[in-house]
């Protein structure tokens, strides 16, 4: 592959703020700047200013059509694409694009999720310029991230929630600060670096899986002989193929100005991660849906497959995707840096208050922002944090936290230097704390870690829930601070008082055990949302709505669709992955294993006609167990399907999401388990698909 000069492509196709500085005046640079920043209002005339000059900079990096990239509620992109040729009176084209094109597009409201917001036969929707993401170049199309509303007005997309949960933060921020002196803070932004973690399967072998093709997910299939347990995929050697893949993503995601940095392999067999250096929210959000697409694109390149499913293979570590969010302000003050001294820094402690507040109290929006069908089989599992939301703030920050509590003083913990006794190997200071890779919210030094997001979410959704309820926290702080007499003496009373109603969140054990859950649910009262249909709902509690209309977050309207859209995508993923494995056991699975008996039965009749004590006690237990299995398969995707069938009988998303957590799952479950076991049973030359080994170490 040819070397890349990485400074020179870095951003080449994406009109930033370096190419923006040189391309337009002065006046209206100045202006577009101040509407990124401080999220002022842009003029019409900068507007086509800015259009003209984006037009020639994307022409002339070979651009041919340009198009509004939104993020419907589909959980992907979605792009129009239009020309930038007009017909001139010479019979020829000219090359156009307006400002009114840059600012306002009109997709098809009607076709994309609404849950009800839209009638089908009422199709205009909008999509509107968001000048804080900047444009960028995909396969010859200028590409301008864009706000998608419905004819009245509602949001269609995750864009317009993330932006204004951070118009939300970004104003209560600046009330706080105020208290504290900084009157020059301009705005206040969270950033957010999202790690992402996937499988990489050889494309041959995928295609021979309808269930992977399909449902993103194997439906079936026995655990090979060795799987993760031995440790050696971890940080282990990236094989030459994988190694190429990734050389060639750094080089189309650099392009793009997405800050890939680091790579490497992750436990399970064929799983990797790719991790990105901080950026502003909203900007961020857009580089991680890029990047989940372009790395299929360059995936099937290398002739392979990304896999994004949360739990691709049963008996393995699925995906996640962590989300590291932190506050900071325009001068880079990170506002959740505790510095050299945490206990004497005030201003530090009531915004850590805030976080652990809002998580604490709406802990069932966290958790429901992360709620899918695929992510509900990793939560809880052996790799991902359990469904109950608590806080992992570490040795230091917990002693801290304790002595403002009960008024006692901080001794401050002692560094450790650590020496490993080999001379040539400098000593270094141990960090304060540890890391605890089970809890699902950690402070992980001046940032929370949120890591219960599943490899296919986009970050908009829980970035929205914590950005909005952080803000009703400090809401009420600076409702507080704002009039007290005292200033002092009310904010020490105030993060004592947060830290002793709200310390039932805080956690530093073992998330996996089960003890913790025990203690959890029913000492500490912590929420256990073990299935997007326990979750969802929750999202229409009156503190809930009143919480996120409160800030402008949402409207009624977009809260109940939303909760209906999420219902409705979880009953038609999982009835998807049910007739999935209909279609595979009735036409495949059934067959093969018939198959393979009547071949037994041939093999133990020519034994016997060659001598009467052959016993083939292989041939005839072998028959025996798999006519038993044959029978409990065909019991089992019959009943499936009856189950399939009752489902339509449902109107209701509400109680479909219930059916499908009680009895849908569970038939699945059941079916799944005689398949697997006949598997074990079958000879890999009738087995009619590839197995886990085959898929899992199919790439070199």
């Amino acid at each position: 592959m040819e070397k890349q000069n990485v400074p020179e492509m870095f951003g080449a196709l994406v009109f930033d703020e370096k190419v923006m500085r040189a391309r337009l005046s002065s006046k209206v640079y100045a202006s577009l700047k101040k509407t990124i920043d401080e999220n002022v209002r842009l003029d019409d005339d900068v507007a086509e200013s800015v259009a003209e000059e984006m037009k020639n900079w994307a022409i002339e990096n070979g651009a041919t059509h340009f198009t509004h990239w939104f993020q419907p509620l589909t959980g992907v992109t979605a792009e129009k694409h239009d020309s930038f040729i007009t017909p001139s009176p010479d019979g020829g084209v000219l090359m156009e694009f307006s400002g009114k094109e840059l600012i306002k597009g009109e997709p098809d409201a009607s076709s994309f999720p609404s849950g009800g917001l839209r009638a089908t036969f009422e199709a205009r929707g909008y999509t509107a310029w968001d000048p804080t993401s900047f444009a960028f170049i995909k396969d010859h199309t200028l590409c301008i991230p864009t706000a998608f509303c419905s004819y009245s007005g509602e949001a269609l997309d995750k864009k317009t929630p993330l932006l204004r949960s951070m118009q939300a933060i970004d104003r209560q921020s600046k009330r706080i600060l105020k208290l504290f002196g900084n009157d020059n803070v301009k705005y206040v932004k969270t950033s957010v670096g999202p790690e992402q973690e996937y499988f990489l399967v050889d494309k041959e072998v995928y295609n021979k899986r309808p269930d992977l093709k399909y449902t993103g997910r194997t439906l079936f299939g026995a655990m090979p002989p060795k799987g993760q347990e031995m440790d050696d995929h971890y940080f282990g050697v990236i094989k030459p193929r994988v190694n190429e893949f990734m050389e060639d993503l750094n080089n189309e995601l650099w392009k793009l100005g997405i800050l890939a940095k680091t790579e490497h392999n992750e436990v399970a067999p064929a799983q990797h991660e790719l991790a990105p250096i901080y950026s502003t929210t909203n900007i961020a959000t857009d580089s991680n849906q890029l990047t989940m697409e372009i790395m299929k694109k360059v995936a099937n390149r290398h002739n392979m497959v990304c896999l994004l499913h949360e739990k691709p293979f049963a008996g393995v570590n699925g995906s996640g995707k962590h989300n590291n969010w932190s506050l900071t302000t325009d001068s880079g003050v990170n506002l959740l840096s505790p510095g050299k001294t945490p206990y004497e820094n005030a201003q530090f402690l009531l915004f850590l208050s805030a976080v652990i507040q809002a998580v604490d109290d709406y802990q069932d929006l966290l958790r429901l922002s992360v709620a899918t069908a695929g992510n509900d089989h990793r939560l809880g599992a052996n790799e991902a944090p359990p469904a109950i939301i608590s806080i992992f703030l570490g040795e230091e920050l917990t002693k801290i936290l304790d002595a403002i509590k009960n008024d006692t003083p901080y001794e401050e913990t002692e560094k450790v230097i650590m020496k490993l006794g080999v001379h040539s190997i400098p000593g270094f200071s141990r960090d304060t704390t540890d890391r605890n890779r089970t809890s699902p919210f950690a402070f992980t030094g001046n940032k929370f870690e949120f890591r219960s997001l599943g490899s296919s979410n986009s970050i908009a959704c829980c970035n929205i829930m914590l950005n909005a309820a952080v803000a009703e926290s400090l809401r009420q702080y600076a409702d507080e601070l704002e009039k007290a007499d005292d200033f002092e003496k009310s904010l020490h009373e105030l993060i004592k008082s947060v830290i002793t109603k709200h310390e039932r969140i805080l956690f530093d054990g073992n998330g996996y055990g089960d003890e913790w859950i025990e203690e959890a649910t029913k000492v500490r009262g912590l929420l256990n949302l073990k299935t997007t249909a326990d979750a969802m709902p929750h999202l229409l509690d009156k503190k809930n709505m009143d919480m996120l209309m409160s800030h402008k977050v949402f409207n009624e309207s977009e809260l109940k669709s939303r909760c209906e859209i999420m219902l409705e995508n979880y009953v038609k993923t999982v009835n998807i992955e049910g007739l999935t494995m209909v279609d595979m056991v009735r036409k495949n699975y059934l067959p093969a294993i018939e198959r393979y008996l009547f071949r037994l039965a041939q093999t133990t009749k020519l034994m016997r006609e060659v001598s009467s004590n052959v016993k083939c006690n292989y041939e005839v237990s072998t028959m025996e167990r798999l006519s038993e299995l044959t029978d409990d398969i065909l019991t089992s995707v019959v009943k499936l399907e009856e189950t399939l069938g009752m489902l339509k009988q449902s109107s209701d998303i509400f109680t479909s999401s219930e059916y499908v957590r009680d009895e849908i799952l569970p038939a699945m479950d059941n079916l799944r388990k005689y398949v697997d076991e006949a598997e074990m049973l079958t000879s890999q030359r009738d087995w009619p698909f590839p197995s886990y080994g085959q898929i899992l170490f199919s790439v070199n």
